[in-house]
């Protein structure tokens, strides 16, 4: 079985909207889809660690968790730039602009950000 991490969501549309493009600026795409389930994957591939993107199966409002985030590895800061423009353009919300933060190390350089639902996400590039 592979690791994965699953967000839920309050409307899977527009949160699949926002992932589809959120994650194709690092490589990322969907590899499974159910209803009100997507599956993402580095290149849609299916392996590696995944993350679904749901409505709750209790049927219940979906809730981001206090101190949960998903930090994501980016291949350049323009990636990291690009993550955070479409996260923005799709219904995100800045959490910290991209840029270097040198406190985590010499070359890192992220930005970090909530999508629809309040779920936080990091795009890192640590060249």
């Amino acid at each position: 079985m592979q690791p994965y991490l699953t967000f839920g969501a309050r409307d899977a549309a527009t949160a699949h909207a926002f992932y589809d493009a959120v994650l194709a600026t690092i490589g990322w795409g969907m590899h499974a889809e159910f209803p009100r389930w997507r599956g993402y994957s580095l290149a849609g591939r299916g392996e590696g660690l995944i993350l679904w993107v749901c409505t709750p199966f209790d049927g219940r409002e979906a809730s981001a968790g206090n101190g949960t985030m998903m930090g994501l590895p980016a291949p350049s800061p323009a990636a990291v730039d690009a993550f955070h423009a479409a996260a923005l353009a799709h219904g995100g919300t800045d959490e910290g602009a991209p840029g270097p933060r040198p406190h985590y190390g010499p070359n890192w350089y992220a930005t970090y950000l909530r999508d629809p639902t309040g779920n936080k996400l990091a795009a890192v590039f640590n060249g």
